[in-house]
């Protein structure tokens, strides 16, 4: 059987999980997993609903005997074959924790992406890329060359079908114009010292305000740099007796988690935009067991 998933945003309304659970059920779809959310700030209802197609339905197909739905309910909505592998691009600098640890996930078979490249400002993890038999493209990044760098860096995207541009701890800002571009679909990795603790160093100013708590948050990137609409965060606890190194070695485990769950919902389609904010929906029965390991 055909395992598929459908995700909807909507205006709230009575009776629309009614119309989708009888829509699948009379052609020939059982459900094996759904949530759904309504936000009574924004009166937005989000629904992420996980099927099988037991009489080999195509995704094309139900597309099109969905649209009377959609239209009834004014939905934006998807099908997604859950067999299929997002294609994504991620941008590195210097710091390579979230790289490595994102490859490695590829790997094993726990996040279900495929790196159709790997962008960095500089040479460091070309040999890494490489011999994971990812296409690696160094893209240098000057004050004078940014606008040109840049559409090398879309062209590089584009090339790839591209569904999603990782910044795993890249350090160049992006233009407007592309945030604007790729909106909602790239996502960046930040240590939540940022509200607090801007510019150079921030662990040692943490360090320096004796914080008891380190962490990173995961987030859409927009326009206005790390406020973007936030799409996982964690924390690890500190102490006294620690150092600024060992915050900066806590830090990095921190993002590196942090990042692969967001990238692992945004894969998942579990993540819907509401406003500045996010709806993370659970994630589906079976969808973080890895087909190897090592």
């Amino acid at each position: 059987m055909s395992k598929y998933c459908l995700t909807v945003t909507c205006d709230t309304s009575r009776g629309i999980v009614a119309a989708i659970s009888t829509f699948l059920a009379e052609h020939g779809c059982n459900i094996t997993d759904c949530s759904q959310f309504d936000d009574m700030d924004t009166s937005q209802f989000f629904m992420r609903v996980g099927f099988a197609s037991e009489t080999g339905a195509t995704l094309e197909e139900l597309e099109a005997a969905f649209a009377p739905v959609v239209e009834k309910f004014g939905m934006q909505a998807a099908f997604h074959n859950e067999a299929e592998k997002m294609k994504v691009v991620i941008m590195v600098s210097r710091f390579g924790h979230c790289l490595n640890d994102l490859l490695y996930r590829v790997r094993i078979g726990a996040l279900p992406i495929e790196v159709v490249a790997v962008i960095s400002n500089h040479m460091d993890y070309q040999k890494a890329v490489v011999n994971a038999d990812i296409p690696f493209h160094c893209i240098k990044v000057t004050k004078d060359n940014k606008p040109e760098a840049e559409a090398a860096i879309m062209k590089v995207v584009e090339d790839a079908e591209a569904d999603l541009i990782v910044l795993a701890r890249y350090m160049q800002i992006l233009s407007d114009e592309m945030c604007e571009k790729m909106s909602g679909r790239i996502i960046n990795i930040h240590h939540s010292f940022l509200p607090s603790f801007k510019g150079a160093n921030p662990y040692k100013q943490a360090y320096a305000r004796g914080v008891k708590l380190i962490g990173a948050t995961s987030h859409y990137v927009t326009a206005d740099l790390d406020e973007g609409p936030i799409i996982e965060q964690d924390i690890v606890r500190v102490t006294h007796a620690q150092s600024p190194a060992d915050y900066v070695s806590l830090g990095r485990d921190v993002e590196a988690q942090v990042l692969a769950r967001a990238v692992h919902a945004h894969a998942h389609h579990r993540v819907f935009l509401n406003g500045n904010k996010t709806v993370v929906v659970p994630a589906s029965p079976s969808s973080y067991t890895s087909e190897k390991m090592g």
